[in-house]
Parts: C-alpha cells; sequence; structure tokens
C-alpha cells in the first residue's frame, strides 16, 4: 500500500534511506570516479578556469588602455603591471570565494569579476585607474576572448597532447607489427590479408590528420562593444583607431581577431572545434570497436593485471573494459560536440543567451572525449599480439587467394599466354561457399592455361605472404 514501508523477509522493516542525507556528491563521473583521468582539463574548462581567464583579460585591457596613455592616464610601471597580473597569475580559492559570494549578490558573472578587479586595485593602490575596468566592454568582450583562452589551453595543452600520445601509441605498434600478416574481414567474411601493423597504422594515419586540422585551427575573440560597432568606444574618444587596437589587444593574446560580429562573437571556430575533435571521437570510436573485436576472435590476448577482476563470477575472464569504457565515453563526448556544435551555430538577432549554458558545458564534453583517449592509451598498452592464432586463421583459408589466381589469369590473357574465356566465374565455381585446402588449390593452379612464370608465381604464394605492401606502407606514418 501507499506509504508503507517494504519488509525484510524476516518481516522487520527496511529503514528507508532518505532518513540520512549523504554528505555532497558530485552528480558527474567526471568529478568523482574518474576525475583523476581529466583533472588536467579542470585549470581551463572549470567555472574557476573560466572566471581566472575572465580576471585576465580585464587586467590586460587595463594595461593596454595605459600603455597608451588614454584618456589621460600614463603607462604603468613594470612593477606595477607585474602586481597586477598577480590577479590571476596567483588566482586561487580567496578569488574563488569572493566571486561566489559577490555574484550571488550581482546574478551576473562577468559584473562579478568587474567588481573583484576593482577591488585589488584598490588594494594595490590603483584606484586612479580603476574607471578603466571593463572599459567599453559588453561581458561578450570579456567571455570571448576567456572561453578562446580557456579552450584552446586546454586543447593544446591537455587533450591535443593525450591525442598524439594515443597516436604515438598506434605508431609504435604499427611498426612493431608491420610483418604480423592476418587474415582481413571485409563484411565480417575472410578477405585478402594484411598485417596487424598496416590495419593499425590505418587508424594512426586518420587520427594525425585530424590532430593536424585541430592544432591548425583558429581560436577567435571579438573586442567591439555591445553589438559589436565600437559605438561607445568612438562617443569616448573619436580620435583611437579602436578597431586596430582591438585587433593587436587580442592577437597580443595569442588568439584570432574577429572583427565582424553581432554583441557575441559568432562561435563559428567553435562549431569547427567540435565537429573536428567529435570527428576524431569517431575515428577513436572505430578502434575500440575494431580492437574489441580482434580479442574477441583471439587474435589480441589481454596482459592480465595483478589483483584484478575480470569477472565477478567467472574467474577466467579478462573483460575488454579498456575499449568498452573508451566507446561509452566517445558516444557520450560525440553527443555534447553535436549539441554544442548545434547551438552554438546560432543566436537570436544580435544576442540570446542560449550559448551561455551551452558552452558551461564545454569541459563535460572534452572531459569525456579525454577520458576515453585514456582509457585507449592504457588498453593499447594492455594487449598482446597472438601471431600464432594469426597464422592459424590465414592457413584454414587458403580460399582468400582466389583473388590473386583470376588476377593473374587476367593478365595472362592480356599477354595472350592464355585462352580461358572467364577467369572470375572459373574462381567462383572453385572458391565461393566453400573452403579450399592448399593443395587442392595447387592442384588448380597446375592446370590453368597459363604460363610457366605466372604459375610459379602463384605456387609459391601462401596466405601468409599474400599481404602486397601492407609492411611498407607502415613507413608512410613517418
Amino acid at each position: 500500500m501507499p506509504g508503507c514501508r517494504p519488509l525484510r523477509s524476516d518481516g522487520s522493516t527496511v529503514t528507508s534511506l532518505h532518513s540520512a542525507g549523504l554528505p555532497w556528491q558530485p552528480l558527474s563521473p567526471l568529478d568523482g570516479r574518474y576525475r583523476a583521468a581529466v583533472a588536467g582539463l579542470g585549470d581551463y574548462l572549470s567555472e574557476s578556469g573560466l572566471n581566472r581567464a575572465r580576471v585576465e583579460v580585464e587586467v590586460e585591457w587595463l594595461i593596454t588602455l595605459t600603455d597608451r596613455s588614454l584618456f589621460g592616464t600614463s603607462p604603468l610601471s613594470d612593477d606595477d603591471k607585474a602586481r597586477l597580473r598577480t590577479l590571476y597569475l596567483e588566482f586561487g580559492q580567496e578569488e574563488i570565494d569572493w566571486l561566489a559570494e559577490k555574484e550571488a549578490v550581482t546574478r551576473h558573472d562577468v559584473k562579478a569579476v568587474e567588481y573583484l578587479v576593482r577591488d585589488r586595485l584598490s588594494t594595490l593602490g590603483l584606484d586612479a585607474i580603476a574607471e578603466l575596468t571593463h572599459f567599453a566592454c559588453t561581458s561578450e568582450d570579456i567571455n570571448s576572448t576567456s572561453y578562446a583562452l580557456t579552450v584552446q589551453r586546454a586543447v593544446r595543452n591537455v587533450w591535443l597532447p593525450k591525442l598524439r600520445a594515443v597516436i604515438a601509441t598506434l605508431t609504435d605498434l604499427a611498426v612493431k607489427h608491420r610483418d604480423a600478416a592476418m587474415l582481413s574481414r571485409t563484411h565480417g567474411q575472410p578477405a585478402t590479408p594484411s598485417t596487424m601493423g598496416k590495419e593499425l597504422g590505418v587508424f594512426a594515419w586518420r587520427l594525425a590528420r585530424v590532430a593536424d586540422q585541430i592544432e591548425g585551427g583558429d581560436f577567435l575573440a571579438k573586442f567591439s562593444g555591445a553589438t559589436g560597432t565600437w559605438s561607445a568606444h568612438l562617443a569616448a574618444e573619436p580620435d583611437v583607431d579602436w578597431p586596430g587596437l582591438s585587433r593587436d589587444f587580442v592577437e597580443g593574446l595569442g588568439l584570432d581577431f574577429n572583427v565582424l560580429t553581432t554583441q557575441i562573437e559568432s562561435h563559428d571556430w567553435q562549431v569547427e572545434l567540435y565537429d573536428r575533435v567529435r570527428h576524431a571521437g569517431g575515428i577513436l570510436h572505430n578502434l575500440a570497436t575494431d580492437v574489441w573485436t580482434y580479442i574477441s576472435i583471439g587474435y589480441f590476448t589481454q596482459i592480465p593485471v595483478a589483483g584484478a577482476t575480470g569477472s565477478s563470477t567467472m574467474p577466467h575472464k579478462i573483460n575488454p573494459i579498456r575499449f568498452e569504457n573508451a566507446e561509452a565515453n566517445l558516444e557520450i563526448s560525440g553527443g555534447l560536440l553535436a549539441t554544442l556544435s548545434q547551438t552554438l551555430v546560432t543566436s537570436r538577432l544580435q544576442r540570446d543567451l542560449t550559448d551561455s549554458t551551452t558552452q558551461r558545458n564545454i569541459g563535460v564534453a572534452f572531459g569525456h572525449s579525454l577520458l576515453a583517449l585514456d582509457n585507449l592509451q592504457r588498453g593499447l598498452g594492455e594487449i598482446s599480439l597472438a601471431e600464432g592464432v594469426l597464422l592459424a586463421d590465414l592457413d584454414a583459408n587458403w580460399e582468400v587467394l582466389a583473388e590473386a589466381i583470376q588476377t593473374v589469369v587476367r593478365a595472362e590473357i592480356a599477354a595472350g599466354r592464355s585462352q580461358i574465356s572467364d577467369p572470375y566465374a572459373l574462381l567462383k565455381d572453385l572458391t565461393r561457399g566453400r573452403r579450399v585446402g592448399a593443395a587442392e588449390l595447387a592442384d588448380f593452379v597446375r592446370g590453368l592455361d597459363i604460363g610457366d612464370a605466372a604459375k610459379e608465381r602463384l605456387l609459391a604464394l601462401t596466405p601468409a605472404t599474400y599481404d602486397g605492401l601492407a609492411s611498407k606502407l607502415v613507413d608512410e606514418l613517418g
């Protein structure tokens, strides 16, 4: 009945778990279970990381204005600049708490940052330039610049190095296994052999290409006032080249400048970046499922980790959890990145706030991606190639040489050394839907109407040697 407490099997009442609340717990596993794997991103893509960047932008704008002696100011001394820069260089818990208290009153995050800078200017004895704090800025001047800084630094300092590490691991494995012949499985069926090195090299090549695109991408910011027109700037000082000054300021921070905007920077660079990161995630997902499959068919064995449990009930198992975890986290990350791209590309008229909430999830999207990269790197280091299994698989599928035979026959016909009318049909009748052993295939080749040199080449082939240029292709990884 409603309101009744559940009973144990002995008839006693189960005490409600809601009677005593837990201490504060993180909702996201990124801030709980997986915190250690993604901690590096928090320095940039957390709320505090964003606020530190906002303080940096406010401070550097102050220095830029005073360096040009605008509005009767004089350039700050090197000592004053250094003290002013400690506001973001030594940004810590005290500032985090101060901003939280102030925002609770202002209900505006960027305004709280402005008040923090003003407060610290007073402490530093720099009250004379206080009115230049946040001068002629809209919040989005500060935000677009801060997001560009934090995302750029997170990508270049944390996420991209981890992607490069996975690529390096794949490249090392490709080189190590370049000569390890294996049966390909196009459509899941036995197909022309390759080598494990070449197959892993394909993933390394694909990922390196996307990584280069990400590294070469833009990180844009605007700094042009309420609707992107520098109206307030010109009203205050019409003789200054404000677009030029703003460009110098933004580029001086190591960013790219967007001169033509509404109140917000249009986020197109973010859409491009997140689509590329999602693209990389798709390739990584493909890698995870392929390696998982190679493990399942015995091509790779998993190296036991001392003390680890594979299955709670089946002691013999080592579950491929690194690759399954990566697969799931890439799907979560890809979904979030797609939402970011879809939402951020649009802003109603000159400004709406849909981007504000969306951008607060940038760190979550990169966090799940970084967690996947971490699992993939670990997983690739915990597998060993079972070359005996690969060779046995090849030896059980001599019919894959049918391609070589019918192609050689075609060449012999073209050269006038064969009268066979339909080599493809001939080989299809021999091999399609059935296993053909080495002896049977050799007898078939000996009976073909082709030249002796061609017969010798075909009789020398085995599934393990029919791997073309697979080994040499690994050299393309550089």
